[in-house]
């Protein structure tokens, strides 16, 4: 049987490798078509606005009113969106650099006229403080709290968080009752 498998190993190799061919040409031919790969760029997400704040404006302004302010503005800025001082406008008894807060009434005294007790929170003797923002010259303004305890107050809403009432103020170490009834009336929580 040797001898005869010798002489048709030559056939049988060649149909053997054959069918290996078709089989390898149909197995190619029915795999599947890969699909291009798409890339999707993300779509921009919408920033989320900032906090808009509306102040009134009253006094020697230019445009006297209801004026809409970013987050972050002064009363400087307050005074240009009401188009500037008037001629007789007295500049030196408003503080241009405190900051603004939503619902703040801003007025702008005459020279040798009357300043109007402002609903301003925040500080240089008008109005209320907001003990949650307000800096340490403005706590400093309120009667027996001086720099250490000013500190103090802001340190305590920094590691804590904002106040959520005027009788939180009490939780800062060095303001008890006494204290804290001498500056109720001059406090506020926004």
């Amino acid at each position: 049987m040797s001898a005869r498998l010798e002489r048709y190993r030559v056939p049988i190799v060649g149909g053997l490798f054959s069918l290996l061919v078709i089989a390898g040409g149909i197995i190619y031919l029915r795999r599947p078509t890969p699909q291009p790969i798409e890339i999707v760029e993300p779509l921009p997400t919408a920033m989320p606005s900032p906090v808009q704040l509306a102040v009134y404006v009253t006094g020697a302004v230019l445009n006297p009113g209801v004026y809409t302010l970013p987050h972050e503005a002064r009363v400087q800025d307050a005074l240009e969106a009401a188009g500037g001082p008037t001629a007789d406008a007295d500049l030196d008894r408003v503080n241009l650099a405190q900051r603004v807060h939503d619902e703040d009434q801003i007025h702008f005294p005459e020279v040798g006229g009357e300043i109007l007790p402002s609903t301003s929170t925040g500080g240089s003797g008008q109005g209320l403080i907001d003990i949650n923002t307000a800096s340490a010259e403005e706590l400093e303004s309120l009667p027996n709290i001086g720099p250490t305890l000013a500190q103090s107050i802001i340190d305590h809403r920094t590691a804590q968080g904002p106040f959520a009432t005027i009788e939180g103020i009490m939780e800062v170490r060095g303001i008890g009752d006494g204290l804290f009834e001498e500056i109720r009336e001059l406090i506020v929580v926004r």
